[in-house]
């Protein structure tokens, strides 16, 4: 029986991901900073909150980390944890870049003088681009424009250093937005959705959204829960970006959120301009064309079909 240990395994990605490696007949350990004080809701929504070995951990406390790795003798560590929202890092950047790139630095630091063998996968962000005007893919010119990114980029940084410099098995996974029902309430998708079954239900409130016309490339978290492990089993790491390749306004991501329920969005959203974020990107867009052609693997859904299985995941509150 193979043995992952995931890092942040509360979270959208982590929770998936733990479901994910049960099915496939893995020990999965996760770790949260503080587990008496997480509910572990996403795990208990999913079912699995008994099948998984859950652990108190920091990222940032190599002690805790060398401790837990020598505990759980992890075949595969899928090191989720970290601050997640591209707008809070403007308000706490310290603490982003605490979490994603001391976090890596300890892990990779922790592994190679632990067990050389463990594979360590860093999820990167398609933040560490900025704009993409043309879809952005492994050779992209790395360009972040606010603290997440800038951190992702040097995490990053981190585990190809490691990987060429060690010869540890370490990868990172470029990732584009990617949603779920699981998605914190910080995020404009889940504000969007939790608003039109709100509205379709008959409050009288308004949306209320900034810049509409930004363009995002919209994933479906599950599926990108498989590319991560596809990357885990190649004999020599890679890095890959894991996008859809389609791209759409925001606007019209509202646009089929209220179509779905029978609702003219116009009547309902109206835009404030304090909402806009400082140095948001204007477009992202990436090309899985790498993850197609190496991993097998490409996704199915975009954002049309997302929309309507968010709706669908609140259905019975309509």
């Amino acid at each position: 029986m193979k043995r992952a240990l995931i890092t942040g395994v509360s979270g959208q990605d982590g929770a998936y991901l733990a479901r994910f490696l049960l099915d496939k007949g893995y020990a999965v350990y996760g770790t949260s900073r503080d587990n008496r004080n997480n509910a572990f809701e996403n795990l208990k929504m999913l079912g699995i909150y008994d099948d998984v070995n859950l652990i108190s951990m920091s990222v940032t406390d190599g002690d805790q980390v060398r401790s837990v790795l020598q505990s759980s003798r992890p075949d595969e560590v899928y090191n989720l944890a970290c601050q997640s929202s591209v707008g809070r890092s403007f308000e706490v950047p310290d603490e982003t870049r605490e979490s994603i790139v001391d976090g890596t630095r300890v892990m990779l630091e922790t592994i190679l003088h632990v067990d050389y063998s463990i594979k360590l996968f860093n999820p990167a962000s398609s933040e560490i681009f900025g704009e993409t005007p043309s879809p952005a893919n492994e050779k992209t010119a790395l360009n972040p424009v606010n603290p997440y990114g800038e951190a992702k980029a040097e995490a990053m940084r981190l585990v190809t250093e490691f990987r060429q410099r060690e010869g540890l098995f370490a990868c990172s996974a470029i990732l584009f937005n990617h949603e779920s029902p699981l998605r914190p309430t910080v995020f404009v998708t889940r504000k969007i959705i939790d608003s039109v079954v709100a509205i379709a239900n008959g409050t009288s409130e308004k949306l209320y959204l900034g810049n509409l016309d930004i363009i995002r490339d919209w994933g479906w978290a599950p599926e990108y829960v498989d590319a991560m492990w596809r990357m885990m089993q190649l004999d020599q790491a890679e890095d890959f970006v894991l996008a859809t390749g389609r791209s759409f306004s925001l606007q019209e991501f509202v646009e089929v959120a209220f179509r779905s329920v029978g609702l003219n969005w116009t009547e309902y959203v109206q835009v404030d301009e304090s909402l806009n974020r400082r140095r948001d990107l204007g477009r992202s867009c990436g090309a899985p064309r790498k993850a197609m052609k190496q991993l097998n693997w490409n996704a199915k859904l975009t954002m049309p079909d997302i929309v309507k299985q968010l709706i669908n995941a609140k259905g019975t509150e309509l």
